[in-house]
Formats: structure tokens, sequence, C-alpha cells
């Protein structure tokens, strides 16, 4: 991709890692965040502050946002922000999870300034961001996803096209609907283990190789065990992508009972304080000493 100047917005739990990864693979990078001090670090490393999402968008060939919510994604794009002032054939790139509603939005709108947009939610927690093995699921017109394969391959490790605006967002709702019920499987497997006074290490041993094994297991199972709940991923975010996959289920006339129950339990965590604790203290609905 030659010189292109990749513009960064939110530069959180995820972004920190996304970004220094970018900077790693060669890219010049413009980055945005709501709370200038969460980039001094990124800064100190050769990133180059903006004042705003529509300064970032100004100056930036690639832009990507990787923000908290959906009305951070519908702030940033559409209030006088990327949409308004990217430069016409700029690559758009929302990488928050976010709704396949929403991404097919912004697709229409920088298709009328022609602009080019793909939703790219991922997996694979902070360790993925940090690593440089995300799972990418992409959305968004083919060429324009394959344009953009060195930015990708910049952050994620199994890039994935899945099809149409809004594809990519509908994949990452399939991959927290399979989360959600799981995480209540590992917690529920752990506090058995250790109530039943085995040695959980070992027990970890066993079962995490065989069919009862999960990337949830084998990484947040291994931090619920430490007493370790800091946010991979927080536990407000996780309700808010069951949120909107619980959303989009009800509009295909899908029950899913088992991510209702998850965000169910989410839901009195948060309640009780946990809300910016990691999706793994779900542990702390079990355990009883």
């Amino acid at each position: 991709m030659g010189e292109k100047v990749v513009g960064f917005i939110g530069t959180g739990v995820m972004g920190r890692g996304m970004i220094r990864n970018l900077m790693k693979a060669g890219f010049k990078l413009y980055v945005y965040n709501r709370t200038k001090g969460k980039t001094d670090e990124l800064l100190a490393e050769g990133a180059v502050w903006k004042e705003s999402p529509a300064a970032i968008a100004e100056a930036a060939d690639v832009v990507i946002t990787m923000v908290g919510y959906p009305k951070d994604v519908e702030s940033v794009y559409f209030d006088n922000g990327i949409l308004d002032h990217a430069k016409p054939g700029t690559y758009l790139i929302d990488m928050t999870t976010s709704s396949p509603q929403l991404a097919e939005k912004i697709s229409d709108a920088a298709k009328e300034k022609g602009l080019r947009s793909l939703d790219a939610p991922v997996s694979g927690g902070d360790v993925g961001a940090e690593n440089g093995t995300l799972s990418i699921m992409i959305g968004g017109e083919k060429e324009d996803a394959e344009a953009m394969a060195p930015v990708f391959q910049a952050m994620g490790k199994k890039i994935v096209y899945q099809g149409k605006a809004g594809s990519g967002q509908h994949t990452k709702m399939a991959n927290q609907i399979a989360i959600a019920s799981n995480m209540i499987g590992v917690a529920e497997a752990l506090s058995y283990a250790k109530h039943a006074g085995l040695n959980t290490d070992k027990v970890m041993e066993s079962i995490e190789t065989g069919a009862a094994g999960s990337w949830s297991l084998s990484n947040l199972g291994r931090r619920m065990l430490k007493g370790d709940f800091e946010p991979g991923f927080y536990i407000k975010h996780l309700i808010k992508d069951e949120r909107i996959a619980l959303e989009s289920a009800k509009s295909m006339g899908l029950d899913t009972p088992g991510l209702a129950l998850s965000k169910k339990i989410y839901d009195e965590l948060a309640k009780a304080g946990e809300e910016n604790s990691g999706t793994q203290a779900i542990y702390k609905k079990y355990w009883k000493e």
C-alpha cells in the first residue's frame, strides 16, 4: 500500500494493540481518542495526534474506528465527522462490534460520497490485538476488502470476507452468541471442579484439549482460576453485543435462550459493580467460599 496513511479512532484495550501492529507493519498512524491521555504511550512510539474524528478523516487515506457502542460509531461517522470530511476514495473500516443495520447505513452514506466502507469486527481479545492474531470478519465490497488486505494482515491472522455490507457484523453476532453460552459452561465447570476439591490445574490439563476445549476455557478459564478479572474484554461491552444479537435474532424470528440467559447473568454482574471487569468475572457468580 506504499505510503498510505491510516487514521485510527479509539485507543482503548483493543485499539492500542492494533495501532502498534499497524505501526510495526510500516504504516503512518494518526490517532484520536476522546481522552487524549490514553494516547500518550502511542504518541511516544510514533503515532501522531489529531484533534477530532473530522481531522483524522481529512488527513488519512484509510480511517479505522474501534469505539465503544453503536451510538459512538454513529456519532463519529455522522455528526460532522468522518463522512463529511473524508476525501473521495478514502477507505472507511469500522472494526467496532456494532449493529449490522448501522453498517448498512454507513455503507449507503459512504457510497453517496464516493467513499469505500467496510464493516470488519474482530475476535481474539486483548491478547489477539497485542499479538496481531485477531480473527477479522469483513462485510462490504469484495474488491475493497482485497485492497485493504495489507491493513488487515497487520492486525489479524484469520481474515475472512463474509459478504455484503453488514455481513461482518452478523458474523460477529454469531461469534458472540457462541461465546455467551460457552462462558457459562466454562465458569460452571471450573467452579464445579474447585468445589469438588480437585486440583484445577490438572483438571484444565485434562479437559482443555478434549471435546470441552475452547479459546475461552484455555485463556479466560485460567484467568478465572488466578482471580484475574482485569478486562481483556469488558462485561459492559459484551452486554452491548448481546443486546444487539438478541435484537437481530428477534428480527429474524429466532429464539436464543442461551444468549438470553448469558445476558441476564452479565446484567446482574454489571448491577453489582462489575461492568468494567473482564468477561471472566462471570466466575464470581458461581464460586462460593
